[in-house]
């Protein structure tokens, strides 16, 4: 294992590899350099601008892709048109289901984004071929299982206070994994969107986000530049054992 760690690191990786900081912890972190040569004949970078869709619910999948920068929403429509924010996805993480022939969700750019892309046909047929690189699959969809299963606790039984703390700490801790007590980043969601996340109005989030800025665990600009003074107290607010 260190020795393949040693040559993933080497000058035999592709170009378009050398560079992304994603393939250290997405699925090409699981590839040899020969195998990520390979795959990079398919791939290609796109970048998506805010609002911009990568597949819709029901759709056919014909490709794949890795975050490489921004966010994600994954939404699920009702057939009366309601519909819910199920789910966000950050860098490094993959987007697609592998051997599924249709999409189950809508997956949108909730930020800018830039995604490397590739074919259906061809990463399944690696995955046949690379048992670390399926293994890896299937631990990123347990992880997503059980953000999930935290998630319907936060949903069914959290306090209002504690859902948008709970998702402040969401958005802080994925987008800088570092976790410092002091954290600034932009939100990813309209107050709309967090209220539909979370099962709230958008009278509510935005009166329990001005509670964390009066009690000075937050700082918030423009809407949407937040500042987190204390991780740790926006964690225990969270009712999140660290």
């Amino acid at each position: 294992m260190d020795a393949l760690r040693k040559d993933i690191h080497n000058s035999d990786l592709p170009i378009v590899c050398r560079s992304c900081e994603a393939r250290h912890g997405g699925i090409c972190g699981a590839l040899t350099p020969e195998q990520l040569a390979e795959l990079s004949r398919y791939t290609t970078r796109r970048t998506i601008e805010a609002g911009g869709e990568l597949h819709g619910q029901g759709e056919p999948i014909h490709s794949y892709a890795n975050i490489l920068r921004g966010v994600v929403k994954l939404t699920k429509m009702l057939p009366d048109g309601r519909q819910q924010i199920v789910g966000l996805q950050f860098a490094p993480d993959f987007i697609g289901r592998p051997f599924s022939t249709e999409s189950a969700l809508s997956a949108d750019a909730a930020t800018a984004i830039e995604v490397c892309a590739l074919p259906k046909a061809a990463l399944d047929r690696m995955v046949n071929n690379a048992p670390d690189l399926e293994r890896r699959l299937h631990n990123q969809t347990l992880v997503e299982l059980d953000e999930a299963r935290d998630w319907m606790l936060t949903l069914g039984r959290k306090t209002a206070r504690e859902k948008v703390a709970s998702f402040l700490y969401l958005i802080a801790t994925h987008i800088d994994p570092s976790q410092a007590e002091v954290m600034d980043f932009e939100l990813p969601l309209t107050r709309q969107d967090i209220g539909d996340f979370l099962g709230l109005t958008i009278e509510t989030v935005s009166r329990q986000m001005t509670k964390l800025r009066q009690e000075k665990v937050i700082h918030v600009e423009n809407n949407r530049s937040v500042t987190v003074h204390d991780l740790s107290r926006l964690a225990e607010i969270a009712g999140i054992d660290c």
